[in-house]
């Protein structure tokens, strides 16, 4: 497992740059992603089921999670994106809670008011919020890592598809 990236789950293959979109043909270019797609989710998958909560990544524990990483391709065929997607068992949209975690308190509600003392009230409200814990921890990104760590394997699927799909 590598290092997490942030948000920079994006991958460049060099070469194509000076053909329109119309010089490919779609069908084996969107297959090509799907394969691409397929092996970032399988990577993904596979770092959070053998990690176990190491590293950074969320514990499985009903698989809830493993199960609702999934790829879909863009309706051009030029992109795919791998995300865990909110399933009919979830209650809540739980991936973006382990993402970005969840502070401990409560939130500051209310808008502030003009008087100094209600300013001063809600400052220190501001204040022991942002001085707390997590209370869930934000974890790493497991779908970027899963990117970064098969980017060979997938430029590699990706080159073959675009000098295949090249009209």
């Amino acid at each position: 497992m590598s290092n997490s990236v942030g948000a920079e789950g994006y991958l460049h293959v060099e070469g194509f740059e000076k053909f329109d979109r119309e010089a490919f043909d779609k069908k084996k270019i969107r297959a090509g992603m799907r394969k691409a797609g397929r092996l970032v989710t399988k990577k993904a998958q596979m770092n959070l089921a053998l990690a176990r909560g190491d590293a950074g990544y969320p514990r499985v524990r009903t698989g809830r999670l493993l199960k609702s990483i999934t790829f879909k391709v863009s309706r051009s065929g030029f992109m795919v994106k791998v995300a865990p997607a909110k399933t009919s068992d979830m209650q809540a949209f739980y991936p973006a809670y382990l993402h970005y975690g969840v502070k401990q308190g409560s939130r500051v509600r209310g808008r502030p008011s003009l008087s100094r003392r209600a300013r001063r009230a809600r400052a220190d409200l501001i204040a022991a919020r942002r001085a707390g814990g997590w209370r869930i921890n934000p974890r790493d990104n497991y779908i970027t890592d899963a990117l970064q760590d098969s980017s060979a394997g997938v430029q590699r699927i990706l080159r073959t598809a675009f000098a295949d799909g090249l009209r």
